[in-house]
């Protein structure tokens, strides 16, 4: 069964200038929401300091547990709700001191208050300040690393620059975008997020590689057409395909966000924005820089020599 009927001819390219200014706005809108929020919000694992996930048996008053912190000191501790009716998320972003003493402490604190509703620990999480530090600098490197090995691995495989230059153009707009709706949503940047960044890196140039391959081929095919139809051609032979991976992916990251808990929340909400922005960058961002560079830049280059 062919999902996507052969001779489908959609002008993909013919919208370029139109999702040009999508992609502008949506980069602007991302960059200013994270200046707005003052930067990404970095969870434990790259800021450093204690996350203890607790459940009562019976209902409990959210302020009642901020004064069970206020009372060991930690009066800028962060209390907030999280999964169940009776489910707390406790933060304290200690950058000095003994975390694992905090912790104690912390949890001394609430049975000593909570006598008859005693909590259960259910994840105690510390971090120190050096290690947080240790942590976002190699996770910088791991995504600076991805972006340099990819634009290689293109530019080998398609024997053109330009190719290996729309598929990075395309993986930072991923990037930005899916950056910028973890800033909208205040959502951490944890080392789960950054999984979901380099899965995304993954995806995108995936599907940007299907397409480029089906492109080259075409190219030897169809050498009386121009480098437009040739991508639109191109596109639309491979849109069956790209509706599948995307749409099979789609189904069971939906599925973590309707009925995976509150854990995971988070993961699931930035990697469903990598996966819409991702398929977008591959149609809509990768091929016309590729398209442009060709036309302008490589054919100015040949009319100076």
């Amino acid at each position: 069964m062919e999902l996507i009927p052969r001779g489908t001819r959609f002008d993909f390219i013919g919208k370029r200038k139109f999702t040009l200014w999508i992609s502008t706005v949506a980069i602007l809108l991302c960059f200013a929401s994270i200046f707005f929020h003052g930067g990404l919000r970095y969870g434990v694992d790259f800021a450093g300091g204690l996350v203890i996930e607790i459940r009562f048996p019976k209902a409990v008053n959210i302020s009642d547990v901020r004064s069970s912190m206020d009372a060991i000191g930690l009066k800028d501790a962060s209390v907030q709700k999280f999964g169940g009716e009776n489910e707390f998320l406790i933060r304290v972003e200690k950058t000095t001191g003994d975390l694992e003493a905090a912790s104690r402490s912390i949890q001394t604190s609430l049975r000593e208050r909570f006598k008859d509703n005693a909590p259960e620990i259910r994840r105690v999480e510390a971090v120190g300040p050096k290690v947080g530090k240790d942590l976002k600098t190699k996770a910088m490197w791991a995504v600076g690393l991805a972006f340099l090995a990819i634009l290689i691995y293109v530019a080998i495989r398609f024997h053109e620059f330009s190719y290996g230059l729309g598929g990075i153009v395309a993986l930072f707009h991923d990037i930005v975008v899916t950056f910028g709706v973890v800033s909208v949503f205040n959502i951490e940047f944890s080392l789960t997020v950054l999984a979901v960044i380099l899965s995304i890196i993954g995806f995108s140039i995936n599907d940007t590689i299907v397409i480029f391959d089906r492109v080259r081929e075409n190219i030897k095919k169809m050498r009386k057409d121009d480098l437009v139809t040739i991508f639109n051609t191109s596109i639309n032979e491979t849109l069956g395909r790209t509706i599948l991976t995307t749409g099979t992916v789609m189904m069971v990251v939906l599925i973590l966000f309707f009925w995976g808990g509150a854990v995971i929340r988070d993961f699931t909400i930035a990697l469903i924005a990598g996966l819409i922005t991702g398929t977008y960058s591959t149609v809509y961002v990768a091929s016309p820089v590729v398209l442009f560079w060709e036309q302008f830049v490589s054919k100015g280059k040949k009319r100076r020599r």
